[in-house]
């Protein structure tokens, strides 16, 4: 009876309303969860990183399955991101090439075709530093559009 006395336009917002706030309480949730794990492998990266020197021969984003990563790497990931592309970084260190997925953060500072000092934690470098004198790292041009806008945002709000 009392569905039939509200309009049908406040119905439907109403059940619309609700829905959102349903999945905004789920996805705050989800959040936290992921926010937890990604503090614990952060943990787990710092304490098994080394420092090791080497010469940085390439660097791309490119997806994992073509990076030439090993099939024990490749098949550990989840499924969503096998396909994205991601931070790669092949080097020398020593006497062997190897390929080595790098942060995010850090991938614009790698230097091509210089000898640098990498905090690497197995196959993830996560930091780098000069080895012979300073890291020359060129400011990018600001990415036009909707995604430059967002990620100027972004860095307002971070450094406020």
């Amino acid at each position: 009876m009392l569905l039939l006395q509200i309009p049908t336009f406040t119905l439907v917002l109403l059940i619309i309303t609700a829905i959102v706030l349903v999945l905004t309480i789920v996805f705050y949730f989800l959040g936290k969860r992921a926010e937890k794990r990604k503090a614990e492998q952060d943990e787990q990266v710092k304490s098994m990183a080394q420092t090791v020197s080497m010469l940085v021969i390439d660097k791309k984003r490119m997806k994992l399955k073509d990076a030439g990563l090993p099939d024990a790497v490749v098949n550990s990931m989840p499924w969503y991101a096998k396909g994205s592309k991601m931070p790669i970084v092949k080097a020398k260190v020593g006497p062997k090439v190897m390929t080595f997925i790098c942060d995010f953060e850090v991938f614009d500072q790698v230097p091509v075709k210089k000898e640098v000092k990498a905090t690497v934690s197995g196959l993830y470098i996560t930091g780098v530093k000069g080895l012979h004198g300073k890291i020359n790292t060129e400011p990018k041009a600001p990415k036009k559009g909707i995604r430059g806008w967002i990620e100027k945002q972004a860095k307002k709000m971070n450094q406020a």
